[in-house]
């Protein structure tokens, strides 16, 4: 038996701001309207026996517009940025160029002060390694940087292949297997 976890993220808060460490800004009009531009090619995934959601505003918000009435789940949490969090990456690398040049190297670094990106995955794929292995799925509502998290630990790549997966807003993507065996299939959009 195997575990289908279809990962949707989230939709953005506001294009026209700087994106931030830690953003918990809510879902805005634009993003509902995203949302809604979405929903038909995303609306089957709430037949899910399991909804989840990150903790943040926008997760939550953009699984209840698609009907999902997700539940949250802390571990699907973005990743702590310590003292960098509300920052962009500008504002930090101009306060603390040093630190930023050894988090983006070492992925067990953490001169924020918060997670490494090592802690950062690990979190995300022991949440995904606990979901319980039946048949059935799982859809859950995450920042996009919880969706990389999940995919560089599924397909068991280094951590510095992180920085290399862009996941658009409302973007998904489907992990099915089980713990320690984990395939990533990528969906097109019914039409």
């Amino acid at each position: 038996m195997s575990v289908r976890v279809s990962l949707v993220a989230t939709a953005r808060s506001s294009a026209l701001l700087a994106e931030r460490f830690d953003d918990d800004r809510p879902l805005d009009h634009a993003g509902r309207r995203e949302v809604q531009l979405a929903s038909h090619a995303l609306v089957r995934l709430g037949a899910a026996e399991l909804r989840y959601c990150s903790p943040t505003p926008r997760s939550r918000a953009t699984g209840d517009a698609l009907g999902f009435a997700p539940l949250v789940q802390l571990a699907l949490r973005d990743c702590d940025m310590g003292r960098w969090r509300g920052l962009t990456l500008s504002e930090v690398a101009a306060r603390d160029p040093a630190g930023v040049d050894a988090w983006l190297a070492d992925p067990r670094s953490a001169p924020h002060g918060g997670e490494s990106l090592l802690a950062f995955i690990s979190r995300v794929g022991g949440w995904l390694d606990t979901r319980p292995v039946r048949e059935g799925a799982v859809v859950a509502v995450a920042e996009p940087a919880v969706v990389r998290a999940a995919l560089v630990y599924a397909l068991k790549a280094p951590p510095s292949s992180y920085w290399n997966v862009d996941v658009r807003p409302l973007s998904t993507v489907t992990i099915t297997g089980r713990p320690g065996r984990w395939s990533v299939s990528l969906e097109s959009a019914p039409h």
